[in-house]
């Protein structure tokens, strides 16, 4: 009994629990199956890579302030963070991993890292 290829119908030659005639093959067939989510995950990581580099070049120092003026203009999203922290005090910090933020008031942001 021969098998063929799931992605270039091709016969294949080998074992018998063989799926596909090559590594190219196989690799093609995944990213197809799998380009939608791919893309779609990809585009939210590029957002939060974004927003994790314009927190830390802002935030040198492990704690500061900024506008949201500044943070806006540096192409900063803020629908996309990967956490939220509510503090005993009543505080609401949003995380990109460990760059955190947390709006004080008159448009400006408190920065923060968080420390493991």
């Amino acid at each position: 009994m021969s098998k063929n290829c799931l992605e270039c119908n091709e016969k294949i030659v080998g074992r018998e629990d063989k799926k596909f005639c090559s590594d190219g093959c196989r690799n093609a067939y995944n990213n197809k199956i799998n380009k939608d989510s791919n893309n779609y995950m990809r585009n939210v990581n590029n957002k939060l890579r974004k927003n994790y580099r314009i927190l830390s070049e802002a935030n040198t120092e492990g704690k500061s302030k900024i506008t949201k003026t500044k943070l806006l203009s540096k192409g900063f999203d803020f629908e996309y963070f990967t956490n939220i922290l509510n503090t005993n005090t009543g505080n609401t910090y949003h995380f990109v991993y460990d760059q955190g933020y947390r709006f004080l008031e008159n448009d400006f942001y408190m920065l923060v890292k968080k420390e493991y």
